[in-house]
Formats: C-alpha cells, sequence, structure tokens
C-alpha cells in the first residue's frame, strides 16, 4: 500500500511541477467589449477580478477567468448618456449585476492551430447560466490576445432583441456582442 502511494505521489509532483500557472495582471488585463445596433454602436471595459492561464511545456493547457461585472463601463460617451447606458446594461435587462457580479469563463478544451495559436473550446457563465463558447487565442511573450463573440440571448438577455420582439425598428440591438480580451501575465 506505501509503494502504491509513494508512486501517486511522485506522479502527481511530477506533473504538478511541469504545469505552470501564471497568474494574470488583473490592472493590465482587460475585456473590451462592443454592443451593436441597427443606429449603431456602443462600447466600454469590464476588469477582471481574477484569472490565470496553464501551460506545460510553454504550450497552453488550460485557464480560468472571473470578470467583476461591477465594473462594466461605457467608453464612447460621457455624461448622462454614458450614466444613463452603463445603469440600463448593470439592470435586469441586461446583466443584472445586483444578483450576478461576476461572469467567468473555464477552459474545456483546447486545440493547437500553429505556434502560439490555439483554438479554445469553454463554458461561459453570464447570469448564472453557463454555455459553451470558442474563440481563438495568440500569445506573445507574456501577453494574450481573443476576440470572443457572445451570443446574449443564450443567458436570457432579451432586452430589444429582433429575435424575441416584433416592430423594434431601429430599436433592435443585435443578439451578439463582441469580447476583446487583453491579458498580460
Amino acid at each position: 500500500m506505501n509503494k502504491i502511494l509513494s508512486v501517486l505521489l511522485v506522479l502527481f509532483i511530477s506533473i504538478t511541477i511541469s504545469a505552470q500557472t501564471k497568474p494574470i495582471n488583473i490592472s493590465k488585463s482587460k475585456i473590451t467589449w462592443v454592443g451593436k445596433k441597427v443606429t449603431g454602436q456602443h462600447e466600454g471595459i469590464i476588469k477582471f477580478k481574477e484569472g490565470a492561464l496553464i501551460f506545460k511545456n510553454k504550450k497552453l493547457i488550460g485557464g480560468h477567468f472571473t470578470a467583476d461585472m461591477t465594473s462594466l463601463t461605457n467608453t464612447d460617451q460621457s455624461g448622462k448618456d454614458k450614466e444613463k447606458l452603463e445603469g440600463h446594461l448593470r439592470s435586469g435587462d441586461f446583466f443584472d449585476v445586483e444578483n450576478f457580479g461576476t461572469s467567468k469563463l473555464v477552459f474545456k478544451s483546447i486545440t493547437s492551430k500553429k505556434l502560439n495559436s490555439y483554438t479554445v473550446n469553454a463554458d461561459l457563465t453570464i447570469k448564472g447560466k453557463t454555455k459553451p463558447v470558442t474563440f481563438d487565442m495568440f500569445i506573445k511573450g507574456r501577453g494574450a490576445k481573443a476576440k470572443v463573440i457572445i451570443d446574449r440571448t443564450k443567458y436570457g438577455i432579451q432586452y430589444g432583441s429582433g429575435s424575441f420582439f416584433d416592430d423594434l425598428g431601429d430599436r433592435t440591438i443585435y443578439d451578439e456582442f463582441e469580447l476583446n480580451v487583453s491579458l498580460f501575465f
């Protein structure tokens, strides 16, 4: 029995040593969002609460991130228009940050495309709903970039969606929004 435990311990240590978890620098890393509607678009920033990328032999093998939804800001407006949009995005019509202060992304599988380029399959949780997402991630030095397209209606965010409401006309907000992620570790 002691020999089996010793072998398992050595195996666990060797696996743990070869994998490196690199926490992200949350003050430098950010998510830039873009939401589009018939008459234009809005953009802004969401900060990270925590996150890490996991490497083995210099290849990406995992990752997990928590976004601080209370930090959601609008960067293309100012004054009352900015405050109004941020308040609406934080409300129950959109992200309901009072009840869901964080969103999470957990890598499930990773395929290497070419040197420092990967296709990531992950689970994204927004408003307590977890759905799969797929995106490409590019790593350079101590940084990484990804563009993730999200269908907000899969997370119960239907406000202004032409898929759910008729006769919205130029008030229609597109179902998909874009997240441009910049990570520094």
